[in-house]
């Protein structure tokens, strides 16, 4: 795999990560399993620790949690809210042993003991007390700052209000609200009987009724609360762990009732094993063990990684599995245009629910385990909502291999899959009812459009009301506005000025810059940079647009322009030409620049022998790094280019100059070495 698919492997992976981060912490809609959600994160770390020079600005290995919908406001914790390692097998809590044994400079056995205590599926929380008085109530949030929850968390009677005389004046007690599941099963009988959706598991019931914006709401759920620390040890004059749980039972906090001491390894093993067999008789849910060093001191030491705490660690339970009949194959459009196959299986009984469905990943995974209809397969439940098929146990006579669709069965656009990409993608985007939402949020963000008073929830709330579906009704927005039933100014949490407000923000994106324009469109593998790299090299909408359609045929001299720019790689242009090549893509594009002026590229004229020459540096430059020669000639005003053709001007070798040498031997074009470069560059003046 080439450099620039493996980062754009890697970034896929990383905005996807996003992604379920966002639909796990601010939605409590988990799209996919916790064991599907722990591979990505392998697959993302073991990449980024192979090429940590790929590592993206926004890295998901060194956040916890996720940033707020801005439904709450905001809370700084006193101190960070980290997440936990995991282990899922005696091997991994093995090399969790010997690694903090080695970083202390002792031996394993002076580890122990180690408190085993079971990991509570709920939702992670933080309690502030001033002088005894609970005055603050978060949510983990990104571990920096939560969501302030505190009318919520006074609704549940498990938690204290006051502590006792004698308690530090400033405190953070830190725990997990949950719901037991008999509370879980009554709750939904209730959500049915009044003809509401009813919750997919106890850890999301718990979050949702823990983030209902009405407490009194809040105040109906069965919610409970384990405290499993604080945030600062010190006031409480204690060296072990266990004396804190013991504090804090004794100030009125419920605290996980299973945990125990364990001596050694064979001991933390033995206790996994005993609570694994437990589980279906344990009250409330869990899906593994947690297991921390008893010594605070110890602790203390050790100290934290950029997510997790080095004494802790999170011991992860196996999927509960079954076999059953796979009776079809359908797809599902994801958010982001990915087409998912799922199984559609003969339904049953994992770990106390009935499953008819799963996931099947992708065209990989399905090859891989040779998976067809028919097929007699294991499928495994990770504790939450949607299963996966793990392997065929019995195959069918009557078994076809699943072809994939080539167009999207939700809006008829063409499905492509990248070279060394794993997932099809539907091209539809902002014309693909699956993906439309997503798309105009993206249509709308920062780095896009930018329009103020159009944020996730009030694009939401328009797309639900059928007032914005394409770009383009954003900008007739406010001359379809009087003949709509209810207009803006009328609806719930709007008046005359914030409607007024809207419309002018709206107004002012009317003219905006080419990147911009560009990368709002969400073409695949084309962001920020890629974007104001395609504004520069074609400055007007017209000219892109133009070499987006004739480069669809890759021996065409468009195709050619593009593949020639630097940074600009194969998969990128023919993710380019055929989002343009896709009809409904071009009707979006046409009916959006009907309202908006797309402002072309202001190139600087630069008066040099080099100015609009092309050249393509290749091999590796000893005095000067690749892209400060890059800025050198573009100062210039000559045009970087990332292959050889007979439209090449100059081409710059550095040491190990291979095939790109070569090509331009066999043209006859300029060659020149790094010097004769540096010294062309200081006699132009760069």
């Amino acid at each position: 795999m080439n450099n620039d698919a493996l980062k754009q492997q890697i970034e896929d992976l990383a905005h996807e990560i996003r992604y379920h981060d966002d639909l796990y912490y601010n939605h409590d809609a988990p799209a996919i399993s916790d064991a599907a959600y722990d591979a990505l994160r392998q697959d993302y770390l073991a990449l980024i620790k192979a090429h940590p020079e790929l590592t993206p600005a926004d890295d998901p290995a060194q956040t916890v949690g996720a940033n707020g919908l801005g439904a709450f406001a905001e809370v700084k914790h006193l101190e960070r809210m980290m997440s936990l390692d995991n282990a899922f097998t005696e091997e991994d809590l093995e090399q969790f042993l010997e690694r903090n044994a080695r970083f202390l400079n002792t031996t394993v056995e002076r580890l122990f003991p180690i408190v085993a205590e079971l990991k509570i599926d709920g939702l992670s929380g933080s309690l502030r007390y001033e002088n005894g008085q609970l005055t603050v109530a978060a949510t983990r949030g990104n571990g920096e700052v939560g969501e302030n929850i505190t009318a919520n968390i006074e609704t549940i009677s498990s938690i204290p209000k006051r502590l006792p005389a004698g308690c530090p004046p400033l405190i953070e007690v830190r725990g997990e609200v949950y719901m037991d599941r008999h509370d879980f099963e009554q709750l939904n009988q209730q959500q049915q009987a009044s003809n509401q959706k009813p919750f997919a598991n106890p850890r999301n019931a718990a979050a949702g009724s823990l983030r209902q914006l009405d407490p009194r709401v809040t105040a109906t759920r069965p919610l409970k609360f384990f405290a499993y620390g604080v945030h600062n040890e010190q006031p409480l004059n204690v060296t072990k762990y266990a004396d804190i749980m013991r504090t804090l039972q004794d100030w009125g906090f419920g605290v996980e009732p299973y945990r125990k001491e364990c001596h050694s390894l064979k001991d933390m093993v033995s206790f996994y094993n005993e609570i694994l067999t437990q589980r279906p008789d344990i009250p409330f849910e869990i899906d593994g063990i947690v297991y921390k060093i008893n010594d605070l001191a110890l602790q203390q030491r050790l100290g934290a990684v950029t997510r997790f705490p080095r004494y802790a660690i999170a011991h992860k339970f196996p999927a509960a599995q079954a076999i059953t009949r796979l009776n079809n194959i359908t797809i599902q459009v994801g958010r982001t245009g990915t087409l998912t196959p799922v199984a559609e299986l003969e339904p049953v009984g994992i770990g106390g629910v009935m499953v008819a469905r799963a996931t099947l990943h992708n065209s990989d995974e399905l090859a891989r385990k040779n998976i067809a209809v028919g097929d007699m397969v294991k499928v495994q439940r990770a504790g939450d909502v949607i299963p996966q098929v793990v392997e065929v146990t019995q195959k069918s006579p009557q078994a076809q291999p699943f072809q994939f669709p080539t167009a999207c069965p939700v809006c008829d656009s063409e499905v492509l899959r990248l070279p060394d990409q794993a997932a099809h993608k539907c091209l539809g985007g902002l014309a693909c009812e699956a993906q439309a939402l997503q798309s105009l949020k993206h249509f709308v963000s920062k780095d896009c459009f930018d329009i103020d008073g159009l944020g996730i929830k009030n694009m939401e709330h328009f797309y639900n009301l059928g007032l914005i579906k394409t770009p383009a009704d954003i900008f007739t927005l406010e001359a379809r506005n009087a003949d709509v039933e209810t207009p803006i100014e009328q609806q719930e949490g709007w008046g005359k000025k914030s409607a007024d407000n809207l419309f002018a923000a709206i107004n002012k994106r009317r003219t905006l810059p080419l990147h911009r324009f560009v990368n709002a469109l969400g073409i695949p593998l084309i962001g920020a940079q890629t974007a104001k790299v395609l504004a520069k090299r074609f400055e007007t909408i017209e000219a892109l647009l133009t070499v987006m359609e004739k480069g669809y045929d890759p021996a065409s001299k468009a195709y050619q322009q593009l593949i020639e720019i630097d940074g600009i790689g194969e998969q990128m242009v023919t993710a380019l030409t055929h989002f343009y090549h896709e009809a409904h893509n071009r009707t979006i594009v046409d009916a959006l620049l009907q309202h908006v002026t797309v402002e072309p590229v202001v190139a600087n004229v630069v008066t040099s022998a080099l100015g609009g020459k092309t050249i393509v540096f290749t091999g590796t430059l000893q005095t000067l790094s690749r892209a400060e020669a890059k800025a050198q000639a573009e100062r210039l005003g000559a045009h970087v280019a990332g292959s050889v053709s007979s439209k090449t001007d100059i081409v710059v070798a550095g040491e190990a100059a291979g095939s790109k040498l070569r090509k331009a031997e066999a043209l006859g074009l300029t060659i020149w070495s790094e010097d004769d470069w540096k010294e062309a560059a200081a006699d132009l003046g760069s």
